[in-house]
């Protein structure tokens, strides 16, 4: 389905019937990497499963956003839809979206139970590796953005960032890379306090993007969270550990497993 959202030609899932569940997608990733989620939930509820501007199906946003304008598109979207109250599952980057919408002092819809899992928001402490590596960077950076490098050697400095770049970084558009720096520099553990309603969280072991750790710190600073650790799955648990996962979701939502 496609609805437009405040200019954004957005690609969307609904299906299901009953109360809505909201699902906000990792970054980089497409609505339909979670269709075993999806079509679970939907047993019971309906699911609206938007492709965030930018992701999948969806326009890119019209400029280099920050995690609180994504937060407005998904408030826009909700209204468009007739949302007023609603689950949110959220994996990765949906994770920011919903500590930035929990953190709102009027959220103008009603968010009763919250499903994170490999939510990200937390911001470490680079190590002295990482620092050295970045500060090498800045300094390869400023030498080829000179006008004589540039002319001599015109893609040196794209090369440069695509090597330094994480993989994320590495395959999105320049648009979207601009709104990644905007994003991951943000921490956002001080909201940790601010998300109140019920939450599970659903946590790889080996999460290599949202560290374990994290989701420990979640379930210790979030009022109302308990932290379901999987073994042998990464950030994507809903795929690693799928059989698992669905059981374990479908007990947090009263849906009735087969």
């Amino acid at each position: 389905m496609n609805a437009d959202i405040n200019g954004i030609k957005t690609n969307y899932i609904d299906k299901g019937e009953g109360d809505a569940v909201l699902v906000l997608q990792g970054w980089g990733t497409s609505v339909d990497l979670y269709a075993a989620v999806i079509d679970r939930m939907a047993e019971k509820y309906r699911v609206l499963a938007p492709d965030l501007p930018g992701f999948g199906a969806t326009s890119e946003p019209p400029g280099p956003w920050h995690v609180d304008d994504y937060a407005d598109f998904v408030l826009a979207f909700c209204e468009k839809l007739g949302i007023t109250s609603c689950i949110i599952f959220a994996h990765s980057f949906g994770g920011r979206v919903t500590l930035k919408l929990m953190a709102r002092e009027k959220l103008p819809i009603s968010v009763t139970k919250i499903i994170l899992t490999g939510a990200a928001g937390i911001r470490h402490e680079p190590s002295e590796a990482a620092k050295k590596k970045a500060a090498a960077y800045q300094r390869g950076k400023k030498f080829l953005s000179s006008a004589p490098m540039r002319t001599l050697f015109p893609n040196a400095l794209e090369n440069l960032r695509n090597k330094h770049g994480s993989a994320d970084y590495r395959a999105a558009s320049p648009m979207m890379r601009q709104v990644l720096v905007n994003t991951v520099n943000e921490d956002l553990s001080a909201l940790l306090t601010e998300c109140t309603p019920e939450t599970l969280l659903i946590w790889g072991r080996n999460d290599d993007a949202a560290p374990y750790e994290d989701g420990q710190r979640m379930e210790r600073e979030m009022p109302d969270a308990g932290l379901v650790t999987l073994e042998n799955a990464g950030h994507f648990a809903f795929i690693d550990q799928q059989y698992t996962f669905l059981r374990v979701l479908s007990s947090f939502l009263d849906i009735p497993l087969e």
